[in-house]
This record gives C-alpha cells, sequence and structure tokens, in this order.
C-alpha cells in the first residue's frame, strides 16, 4: 500500500469568481476522499470491494458546475454536503430563543430545511491542510449573526480525517457570540454498489434504534418517540432496505432515536454483490435514514449516472428535527461560553 497523502487541485469557479478547489485525501490502506471547499462537499469516495477493486460509492458531479446547475438547484438533493445552521428541519421556519423570536426561510414546503436558502453547503469554506496524526483537511467558515435569520455571529470548524482502518472521520466543531441553535451533519448518499446498481433497495441496512420520532404530513416530528418492533422502521436486525419501504408513503425520510450515548456503533449497512459494508460512529443522539426519495432521474452525475429514485441513501447523524420548537428533545441551543464539538466515522469494509 502507498502513504497517506492529501493533494489540492481546482474545481472551478462561482459565478462571482471565487475559486474552489478540490482536496484529495488517502490513507495509504485504499480508502480515497476527494473534498471541495464549496460546501465543504464530499465529491468521490472511493473504497475497495471484496476483490480489492475501489469503487466511489458516493453520488456527486465531477465539477462544481454540476452542484451549480439550475437542475441540482431544482431537485435540492444536497450530496454530499456539510450542512448548517441547521439540519433538518425546523416548523413554519420559527423558533424562540430566551424571549425572542426569530424567522427563517421556509424553503421546504411551509417549513424550513437545512439552513436555509444559502446554508452551508452553498458556501466557499477556508480550507487548512493537517498532517498530523493523519493527512486531514480543515474547513473554517464564520456565519455572520443574522445570517439565514439565525442568531450571533457562529464560527464553524470541520475536519474530514481518513484513519487507518478505512474510516472517513468527520469532527465538528463551533462557537458563538450570541445564544443561537445548532444542528451540523453531512448528507453523503451512499451506493455501495458503486453505482453497478441503478439503486440500494437491495443493500442490507441495520440500525441500532428502538425509537423514532413520528412525523406529520410536513415530516415535523410530532413529538411521539414510538418504538419502531413491529413496524417497517425497524431495522434492529439487518434487511434489505426495500423490503418494507412500500408500507412507508413516499418512502424513508426519518430520524431514529439512538441507543446509547458518546460515540459508539449506531448503523451497519452491506452491499451483497460487491461485499462492501458501511459502519457508522457518531456521538449523536439520532441518525436521519434518507431512501432518496426525491431522486427523480433529472440528474445526470459523474461517469454519466442517472441518478433516479433511490439511487442513494443517507445516514445523517443529527439532533432531532424541530428541536428548538420541542422542549421534551435534546436541546440543539449553544451559548457563548460553551464548545460544540461531535465526531462522526463512516467505516467502510468487506464481507463475503
Amino acid at each position: 500500500m502507498s502513504q497517506p497523502s492529501i493533494t489540492a487541485a481546482e474545481f472551478g469557479q462561482l459565478p462571482d469568481g471565487q475559486a474552489v478547489q478540490l482536496f484529495t485525501l488517502t490513507n495509504g490502506q485504499g480508502l480515497e476522499a476527494r473534498i471541495s471547499t464549496y460546501g465543504g462537499i464530499v465529491t468521490h469516495l472511493l473504497a475497495p470491494d471484496k476483490n480489492g477493486q475501489p469503487g466511489d460509492v458516493v453520488l456527486g458531479f465531477d465539477s462544481v458546475e454540476g452542484y451549480l446547475s439550475e437542475a441540482y438547484q431544482e431537485a435540492g438533493p444536497y450530496f454530499g454536503a456539510l450542512i448548517g445552521r441547521y439540519g433538518n428541519r425546523i416548523r413554519e421556519g420559527r423558533f424562540s430563543l430566551d424571549g425572542q423570536e426569530y424567522t427563517l426561510a421556509t424553503n421546504n414546503g411551509p417549513n424550513h430545511l437545512h439552513g436555509g436558502l444559502k446554508g452551508f453547503d452553498k458556501v466557499v469554506w477556508q480550507a487548512e491542510v493537517l498532517v498530523d496524526p493523519m493527512p486531514g483537511l480543515r474547513l473554517t467558515y464564520i456565519s455572520a449573526n443574522g445570517e439565514e435569520g439565525y442568531p450571533g455571529t457562529l464560527t464553524v470548524s470541520v475536519v474530514y480525517m481518513l484513519t487507518p482502518d478505512n474510516g472517513l472521520r468527520i469532527s465538528y466543531a463551533a462557537t458563538t457570540d450570541q445564544a443561537t441553535v445548532l444542528n451540523l451533519t453531512n448528507h453523503s448518499y451512499f451506493n455501495l454498489s458503486a453505482g453497478a446498481s441503478a439503486d440500494v433497495l437491495g443493500h442490507e441496512l441495520q440500525l441500532h434504534a428502538g425509537r423514532y420520532t413520528v412525523v406529520d404530513d410536513t415530516l415535523i416530528p410530532t413529538g411521539e418517540l414510538r418504538p419502531v418492533a413491529g413496524s417497517p422502521f425497524d431495522f434492529s436486525s439487518p434487511h434489505a432496505i426495500g423490503t418494507r419501504i412500500g408500507d412507508v408513503p413516499g418512502g424513508y425520510d426519518h430520524n431514529w432515536v439512538l441507543d446509547g450515548e458518546d460515540f459508539r456503533l449506531v448503523a451497519t449497512a452491506h452491499e451483497p454483490t460487491s461485499g462492501r459494508t458501511l459502519e457508522v460512529y457518531t456521538d449523536q443522539p439520532g441518525v436521519q435514514f434518507y431512501s432518496g426519495n426525491f431522486l427523480a432521474g433529472t440528474l445526470t452525475g459523474k461517469h454519466g449516472t442517472v441518478y433516479g429514485k433511490h439511487a442513494g441513501f443517507c445516514l445523517e447523524t443529527q439532533h432531532f428535527p424541530d428541536s428548538p420548537n420541542q422542549p421534551e428533545f435534546t436541546s440543539t441551543v449553544l451559548r457563548p461560553e460553551e464548545l460544540f464539538s461531535s465526531v462522526t466515522e463512516y467505516r467502510f469494509g468487506v464481507k463475503s
């Protein structure tokens, strides 16, 4: 195997002339990640199959123009991007904090989604190359007070690093000068067949979660944390994503309440033909499992691949949707004297 490395290349530019870079990280064990300074997007993630052959296991584009196209903006899938300030939905784009009400964009039906009209997925992050203990990339963004309606100037730092055991580790940190709400995540879409299969319905998934957040018809939690047992949401033992998806109107786009605390294994996936496996570790309380329901064949990605319905699945580690309006959920408030920090790792392997 080769030595771990990190290199930089041009990835294009935005309409306003801002240059975008693409960093390539390798861990010397067969894992390779390419990350754009635009949106902190994981554009490519190459992992070996059971025969040792590398394949790209995430959806995306070969140039920044793909992420800027009108078709992509209209579809809004957030391929591989860093999401903030608040990942997932906030009911009617409103929340109160310390007696003050804040109004956000309603960019998902009646609700606020993934930080608003120009969330962290649509800004250029400042990049810094790290070398110890492994090559890594630190991305930093300062979100001004009032940006997208959120209070406080927020400084966010995200470190991408490849581990020796084929993990993509994402470490988040944030501070604020005024009380605000925060829910950071990554929105990668995985297809462990590396495009050999047009959909992920045959992937076997297991979630270490005994409950999920019941939602209304706009995907806002009702407040009920319902046991998964006996329902189509029960992934406590591995089974194919497609087995019960027909029993869930619209498909899976729900938050699971993860078992345990601290940094632990919360999900596993396996694609039988390639043999690739994915393990997800996090210290977050929830994970949004999304089965790519809104992909409609309108986007053509890498190698001319058309991304149709269920072409990829997401496991977005997070706090629960609409937490700022639901005091019984774990708080997402960040105050000036506090440091937000969180780690999620997507670890790849194989089994026959």
